[in-house]
């Protein structure tokens, strides 16, 4: 039977475990001090599970109809009452909860992306650049919804084509955002050290400029999130976006737009879902921003 001998640490050691330490505490505290990102997170958690996780339990068929109850009010086996087709309200806003920040999130990362490789290249890149902010700038001068909406009638009404439609929309700001940030990052000393070493653009681009630029993209991607949400469910609203029978929040508040006196619940709530969830991103988005940036200090 062998004994295995634990070695004493080092002092580099113990003090590499310290500074973890301390910096798990730091982030702990910057976390909990931040009133906007725990009121968001919290709010957009509740959503979150209550689209993913209560149609489970509800046992509601957001599709199945019943025209003997249709615009029942809020009471009883219906929480929030019926449509103009008798089918259950609470199912139906869960159910578009779900497709809504489906889109959003894949609007999200996708805007990102395409806009982390055109403001990077067209930062570092002179002609590449001036071309490509020709185009953003071109995408930019249309109005999102209005821009979105041609996209949509060129497309047809799908939600994958609302996907592409929003991520055109909203890639052109991010590229915005990225270029300046990237126009910053590339006058650093660090950078030209980098090139006189003989580091090639594509290591110095995406090894040690990216990870600078994660920031403000994290920041804007929750911002685009947020507005993707209000800008699918106008689509939705004005028949361009999710098509029925699919739910959505816009087209759960189209639906309700001609019974509006006769059931008011068909636009109340799956509004409110909309501004609890637009709120929540945005805290998000304000919390994180004052997260990550630098210049902030933990008074403690």
């Amino acid at each position: 039977m062998t004994s295995t001998v634990s070695t004493p640490e080092t002092p580099a050691q113990l003090i590499r475990q310290t500074l973890r330490h301390e910096r798990r505490n730091l982030l702990f505290r910057r976390i909990s001090g931040n009133q906007l990102l725990v009121s968001g997170g919290v709010i957009f958690a509740f959503m979150l599970l209550a689209a993913l996780v209560v149609p489970i339990f509800l046992g509601q068929d957001p599709y199945s109809v019943d025209p003997a109850n249709r615009l029942q009010a809020p009471g009883g086996v219906h929480i929030l009452g019926t449509d103009t087709f008798g089918r259950d309200l609470l199912s139906r806003i869960l159910a578009g909860g779900r497709s809504s920040l489906l889109i959003g999130c894949l609007v999200a990362v996708f805007s990102s992306v395409l806009g982390l490789v055109l403001g990077l290249y067209s930062a570092f890149y002179r002609r590449t650049g001036a071309v490509l902010m020709r185009i953003v700038d071109g995408l930019m001068a249309f109005p999102a919804i209005l821009l979105a909406i041609a996209i949509m009638a060129a497309l047809g009404a799908k939600t994958s084509n609302v996907i592409i439609a929003l991520t055109v929309v909203f890639t052109p700001h991010v590229a915005r955002v990225v270029r300046a940030a990237a126009l910053v990052i590339k006058n650093q000393t660090y950078v030209e050290a980098l090139n006189a070493l003989g580091a090639g653009p594509t290591r110095i681009l995406w090894l040690n400029v990216v990870p600078n630029l994660m920031s403000p993209l994290v920041v804007q991607g929750t911002f685009i999130f947020a507005d993707s949400l209000i800008i699918e469910a106008a689509l939705s609203f004005v028949g361009a976006g999710v098509p029925a029978p699919a739910p959505s929040w816009g087209n759960i508040l189209y639906e309700g737009k001609t019974v509006i006196y006769n059931g008011w619940w068909m636009t109340v709530f799956p509004g409110l879902a909309i501004m609890l969830t637009v709120l929540s991103i945005n805290l998000l988005g304000d919390g994180l921003r004052d997260l990550l940036d630098p210049r902030q200090v933990v008074a403690r």
